[in-house]
């Protein structure tokens, strides 16, 4: 078994090394916020993701998994070192890579001879080049790895992935980092590292386009009275096309997509290419808030004098990432049209300020529960598809509402059951 050093322990890091722990390495986790790695070290996890409390307590208690502060401290006893650091965007839509660079300088002189550096960061196009001139070091060998982990499932993802992509031009470095892999089946492609990392942005852009077509098509079902779910279903039906990805919603977010459709795009323009499709793939996302943000603002009769409750913040069920969420990028458009809103995530507690900290411009109330969410609202919206959200009980909610609208931007509920009880229910392409 390896030994290798994981710097950062953010989403990926802490997922990576919790995994290669459990494959039988051994694994340091490095990062600069020494209280987080204090907690760490105590076992707590400060992430929502299914499994991945019980890798690191795992990990802890076999001695394969350890926690410390400072990425040279983790790196100088590794063979193998995966760069798991933040590539935020800028503000003209490129990766900024000045976390990637730190980590590299941090570590270059500290890297033992014949050792091998992985790119797990969603890096741009030519990002191995980037560590290897920053680590200036002959001896050691620049690898990409991208990462395909979904939040909520990431855990199940790594260790049962659909395939493993490694980018190196250094044959014995590719299959050194491949045999890291060996207790995992699934297929392990190596290519270059150019095209490793566009393999990485173009799977996400893919998808994005693929989340907007469907949304597109919900919108043409409204218009011309067909159910989108049966229209998804058949399509889906074709292994050509698949059924991921087909389920209409409020639009996409996330921590992922957004950012790498735009930098895929950055990376064409940059390349001499004007990628517009993907253009458009943003625009019809935007549209998608816009529509989902009219519909709850429409769904709030203001004879009522109530506010809209919504359920759901994070960007999708399983997770407590509110970054890039639909539902933020919906509950922004109606706030600025003046509409109260008072909203419950099982994940997003009242008494954090996370929200607030994330979004001082979002001035909304938070609620322990759906049903005091739902006390003496003009109307109730689902932007985020978790399961309890699909078994409300539709008589409490009468009792507490003012208003009996009900605007299911996931299509997460049966549209009988609250139409028996006098809702008026709206759905995305029904």
């Amino acid at each position: 078994m390896a030994s290798i050093a994981i710097i950062g322990t953010g989403y990926v890091g802490l997922t990576t090394g919790a995994c290669f722990s459990h494959l039988g390495h051994d694994v340091i986790c490095a990062d600069v916020d020494a209280d987080k790695i204090a907690r760490l070290q105590a076992g707590e996890v400060p992430i929502v993701e299914k499994g991945l409390d019980r890798l690191v307590d795992e990990g802890i208690r076999s001695g394969k998994l350890r926690f410390v502060v400072g990425a040279a401290n983790a790196a100088k006893d590794c063979e193998f070192h995966y760069l798991c650091v933040p590539t935020p965007q800028a503000a003209d839509g490129a990766a900024d890579l000045s976390y990637l660079e730190a980590a590299a300088a941090e570590i270059a002189s500290v890297l033992p001879n014949n050792s091998v550096v992985v790119n797990k960061s969603t890096v741009p196009v030519g990002s191995t080049r980037v560590v290897a001139r920053v680590l200036g070091r002959s001896d050691v060998a620049v690898v990409s790895n991208p990462e395909f982990l979904r939040e909520g499932t990431a855990v199940s993802d790594f260790l049962q992935p659909d395939r493993v992509v490694i980018g190196s031009r250094d044959q014995e470095a590719a299959i050194r980092v491949a045999a890291l892999y060996s207790r995992i089946a699934a297929p392990i492609m190596v290519t270059d590292p150019v095209s490793a990392e566009t393999i990485k942005y173009a799977s996400n852009a893919f998808l994005a386009s693929k989340l907007s077509f469907v949304n597109a098509i919900a919108t043409l079902c409204e218009a011309v009275g067909a159910d989108v779910n049966d229209v998804v279903l058949g399509m889906g039906y074709d292994t050509r096309i698949g059924r991921e990805f087909l389920r209409p919603g409020p639009g996409w977010g996330g921590s992922c997509f957004p950012k790498d459709t735009k930098a895929l795009a950055r990376i064409a323009e940059d390349a001499g290419y004007d990628f517009h499709f993907l253009d458009e793939v943003l625009r019809v996302n935007e549209d998608q808030f816009d529509r989902t943000a009219k519909k709850v603002i429409d769904s709030v009769d203001p004879s009522l004098n109530g506010h809209v409750a919504v359920l759901g913040l994070t960007f999708k069920a399983g997770t407590d990432d509110l970054r890039d969420s639909p539902s933020i990028e919906v509950l922004k458009r109606v706030v600025a049209a003046g509409i109260p809103v008072t909203a419950y995530d099982p994940a997003v507690l009242p008494r954090e300020n996370r929200l607030s900290q994330m979004y001082p411009e979002l001035d909304i109330e938070l609620a322990t529960d759906p049903y005091a969410a739902a006390d003496g609202a003009a109307s109730l919206a689902i932007l985020t598809e978790w399961d309890e959200f699909a078994w409300l009980d539709f008589d409490k909610l009468a009792e507490v509402m003012r208003g009996r609208n009900i605007v299911d931007a996931r299509n997460l509920l049966d549209p009988t059951i609250p139409r028996r009880r006098g809702f008026n229910y709206r759905g995305v392409g029904r």
